[in-house]
């Protein structure tokens, strides 16, 4: 689990799994609110080194000592299979010795990630709506290659109920335009240059007395940079908290991220994208049928008390875990077995 939304992506696997007997070790990697998530989601965990910043001799270096305690744990595991939400360091481990690997994800132009990702696993598992031409580059033939229907989002959220007390908590005044909001990844590889839209977006709803604006930031800088600016209307959480409630009840979203936009689609909750990066297939097809809208100038956001029945897809998590494990794990001999081989 290196980022935040790997804990909820690949829970209702850990939980398939777990519910078949199988054992399953999580590591993961201090950066955002990765392991608060993880402790609020009562997920166990090891704690494996921390993200290396925005400069990328320092990002190489956190991906050096991670995959290196990772070598570790694995030598001291019987290890059949590596899962990783596009883990690098979980790759190069599970590579090294020799344990298979499955890599998910659906975002197709994170490059860097991907030629190291998907050239060494042995499945690669990404929506439908990704043409399969994208990932070539990367080595994903057609034996490694396995695509689902849908969003991610709406398997892990197929059991999902959502928490009204999560406003009482923060605060929110739920008779106000409750708004949501995600800044852009300061630290991604993939987010050229500055998105301008999203502190114009900020300013226009921190500012407004019938909103309520709750930011969830990435990092600790972001949550003490935009308490800084003493918006009147922004609430900043104080620690990581049930996003996915907080969406579900919200009148609308305005994310620079992907997982967070996907997940407002999933619930129903009207949602504005700011990401400046270039757009996946994924993105690409939620706004070609207008679940996802792309947002180019404040004006253009409709900032209003949301009504209607919220549109919900649910979908079941097995086939996820089926497309994961399925044909790929392989269990591995002892040294007695090695040894009469």
């Amino acid at each position: 689990m290196t980022a935040p939304a790997h804990p909820i992506v690949l829970r209702p696997v850990i939980e398939r799994l777990r519910a078949a007997g199988h054992d399953v070790h999580v590591t993961a990697r201090d950066y955002a609110q990765t392991l608060g998530i993880l402790d609020r989601l009562g997920i166990d965990y090891q704690a494996v080194g921390s993200h290396g910043g925005a400069s990328r001799p320092r990002k190489l270096a956190a991906l050096l000592s991670r995959t290196s305690h990772m070598g570790l744990i694995g030598r001291r595991g019987a290890f059949d299979l590596a899962i990783a939400h596009g883990s690098n360091d979980l790759a190069l481990a599970a590579a090294a010795l020799r344990i298979p690997a499955a890599n998910t994800f659906d975002y197709e132009w994170a490059t860097l990630q991907h030629r190291i990702g998907c050239r060494l696993a042995a499945r690669v598992v990404v929506p439908d709506s990704i043409p399969p031409e994208r990932l070539r580059p990367y080595g994903v033939t057609d034996e490694k290659l396995r695509r689902y229907p849908g969003l991610k989002e709406e398997y892990y959220l197929s059991d999902f109920e959502p928490d009204g007390g999560v406003l009482d908590e923060l605060g929110v005044d739920s008779s106000r335009i409750v708004a949501v909001l995600r800044p852009p990844p300061d630290v991604s590889m993939y987010q050229p240059g500055s998105n301008l839209i999203f502190p114009q977006v900020l300013h226009a709803l921190g500012s407004r007395d019938d909103v309520h604006a709750v930011v969830v930031p990435r990092t600790q800088q972001q949550r003490t940079d935009i308490r800084a600016l003493g918006l009147p209307s922004v609430i900043v959480p104080e620690r990581a908290i049930d996003a996915q409630s907080l969406i579900a009840l919200a009148d609308l979203v305005v994310s620079a991220g992907g997982t967070m936009n996907r997940e407002a689609v999933a619930l129903g909750t009207p949602v504005y994208g700011t990401f400046s990066g270039r757009l996946g297939g994924v993105d690409e097809e939620l706004i070609r049928t207008g679940r996802l809208r792309r947002l180019t100038a404040v004006d253009d956001m409709e900032v209003a008390k949301m009504v209607g029945k919220r549109r919900i897809e649910r979908r079941d998590p097995g086939l996820l875990t089926s497309l994961l494990v399925d044909g790929v794990s392989r269990r591995r001999r002892s040294p007695h077995e090695e040894g009469a081989r």
